[in-house]
């Protein structure tokens, strides 16, 4: 049987040695998309940080295509991360925040260059590569945001509420639109929202913080 993309077994969550939830099981597939549901200060920013690696497991294992990585630095995981804020750099181009993360990892300018081109093409942007991000709208900055994510083509995408500070309309649209370009990719990937209708919008599955932490 195939592992699956994401895994998770026994996970706990914590904070500076203490755990407030423990026994997260959680399987997602390729190009499945899975969003947990639940209100403020209910534990899903700190679900999706463990599982990146910016917050460290309290115990359990995360699994990657079925290698473990609980102990793999971030930048080796093959997991993204989109944030609610886009968190662009504002003294590079559109095209430059998108390639920022390629030449990180050692790709060569012009690689990176042309890697960011696509990549703006195919969420809607083609023509924005030369653009300071100040001139963007808030819609645009997370469709940089996610462009930026994808360009070292992780396995997993992590989506830690990317659309809450949107209207609703835009809100509803953009999840549609990114659902569409996540199964593309065959990405898996796990949303975590406080909006139910976002929630049908872009998942698959939908499971609240109550069902996944025992």
């Amino acid at each position: 049987m195939t592992a699956p993309r994401l895994g998770t077994r026994g996970l706990a969550l914590g904070y500076d040695g203490a755990v407030f939830a423990t026994g997260i099981d959680l399987t997602v597939q390729s190009g499945e998309i899975l969003a947990i549901l639940g209100p403020s200060g209910s534990g899903k920013s700190t679900l999706l940080g463990t599982i990146a690696g910016v917050v460290p497991a309290m115990g359990g294992r995360i699994t990657v295509d079925g290698i473990d990585v609980t102990d793999t630095p971030i930048h080796r995981r093959g997991i993204g991360l989109i944030f609610q804020d886009a968190l662009l750099f504002a003294h590079l181009s559109v095209r430059d925040n998108v390639a920022y993360g390629l030449r990180r990892h050692g790709m060569g300018k012009d690689a990176a260059r042309t890697r960011a081109v696509e990549l703006l093409d195919w969420v809607g942007l083609a023509d924005h590569g030369s653009r300071s991000v100040d001139e963007l709208s808030g819609g645009q900055a997370q469709r940089v945001a996610l462009a930026r994510a994808l360009a070292p083509k992780p396995s997993v995408l992590l989506l830690d509420e990317p659309f809450s500070a949107l209207d609703q309309d835009l809100r509803q649209r953009l999840a549609t639109e990114v659902s569409a370009m996540l199964r593309h990719e065959g990405l898996a990937a796990v949303h975590v929202t406080h909006d139910a209708a976002e929630a049908a919008a872009i998942a698959d599955r939908v499971l609240t913080m109550t069902e996944i932490t025992p």
